[in-house]
């Protein structure tokens, strides 16, 4: 007689990793349930999301569904991730930051809303084909070319025990290559590498919901006027490109947006250098009393951690000293906390803090 190791409620998006995901979880004997969310809007054209959420993706989900033999579902969360994804995306920018919209759609929608759904479902656990080992209670680096762990660290602490990774051990030919052996029709699909719900450029897409005012670009180091910006909104620090520099063999870098005065200020990429930084609305997976003193921090998810002291905590904040300055730390993005292989927590970038010019403890309003 056939035992299930559990109901699953296992998130398709119609790419080979949420596939081979589910494939997995009912050859090792669970009971499989499989779940697209629906985020496109009706009143948009058909190529406004990418491939990953578009009502093409929704088909292959289920095109891998009925090979599985496993029931499917197209959830509506149509309104839900404008009002938790898009809408805060959208204000971060007005607001001189640089929002990653991965980390709130992960820690607000698929460890937050799905998890409720499976367990109204009668689900005892959410499936994703994220690149992250779940380990001891803890979540694990997965594939070091695909690791996910950076997007993850908004996760409750008691929503760990509900998640499965079932290709977080797997390097990514691997799972192509068992999607191959599964039959699956995604197998060869390619990768998603864009936002979601920005389709073309990210200018365009704010250009729609943000007001352009076009304003000055400030030298940091003479405070002159050197150029005048399309809309402060449209800069992100770091930026080297597209400035709109008067003297164009000038080599200048944003190193703070600043959307209440309509200002960019830029500086040689010295200026961009920081070492250290204060979090807003941390959350941690381990205890507080636990977390290191010395730890590593990861300030984008395609930049290396490292070394960190932790030098004060409190009030869902927290001050780090970086053992090595990084470049364009900024405003609005994620420093995720590790210890070796283990994701320990993370919080919003707020602030800047030791510049590596001596510009003070931060050009950054808390």
């Amino acid at each position: 007689m056939f035992v299930s190791k559990g109901r699953v409620l296992a998130a398709m998006s119609g790419g080979v990793d949420s596939s081979v995901s589910a494939a997995l979880l009912k050859q090792q004997g669970y009971e499989v349930i499989g779940a697209m969310m629906r985020f496109w809007p009706d009143n948009k054209k058909d190529d406004c999301f990418e491939t990953c959420c578009s009502p093409d993706a929704a088909y292959e989900a289920r095109r891998v569904a009925d090979i599985l033999g496993i029931p499917f579902y197209l959830l509506d969360y149509r309104e839900e991730f404008q009002e938790k994804i898009i809408d805060p995306f959208i204000a971060g920018y007005r607001a001189g930051e640089t929002p990653n919209p991965c980390v709130n759609c992960n820690t607000r929608v698929k460890f937050d809303s799905l998890l409720k759904k499976a367990r109204m479902l009668g689900c005892d656990y959410v499936a994703t084909g994220h690149y992250v080992i779940n380990r001891d209670g803890g979540l694990y680096r997965g594939d070091p070319k695909k690791d996910q762990t950076y997007f993850l660290w908004g996760t409750p602490k008691e929503a760990i025990p509900h998640m499965l990774f079932p290709v977080g051990h797997l390097e990514k030919p691997q799972v192509r290559a068992l999607a191959e052996q599964f039959g699956l029709p995604t197998a060869k699909k390619p990768e998603s590498q864009n936002i979601c719900f920005v389709q073309g450029d990210l200018k365009d897409f704010l250009a729609q919901h943000l007001t352009a005012r076009p304003g000055p670009l400030i030298d940091l180091e003479t405070g002159q006027q050197i150029g005048e910006h399309s809309g402060a909104q449209f800069y992100t620090v770091g930026q080297k490109k597209g400035l709109g520099l008067w003297k164009s063999h000038l080599e200048r870098y944003v190193v703070q947006v600043n959307t209440a005065t309509n200002e960019v200020i830029v500086g040689p990429k010295e200026a961009c250098l920081w070492g250290g930084l204060e979090a807003r609305q941390v959350n941690l997976l381990v205890e507080a009393q636990d977390l290191p003193e010395r730890l590593e921090v990861q300030v984008r998810y395609r930049t290396r951690p490292v070394p960190a002291r932790v030098e004060a905590m409190g009030a869902g904040r927290l001050v780090i000293r970086l053992e090595e300055p990084q470049f364009a730390v900024t405003p609005g993005q994620s420093a995720v906390l590790y210890q070796g292989e283990r994701l320990l927590g993370g919080g919003f970038i707020a602030r800047l803090l030791y510049n590596a010019l001596g510009l003070g403890r931060s050009l950054i309003p808390a």
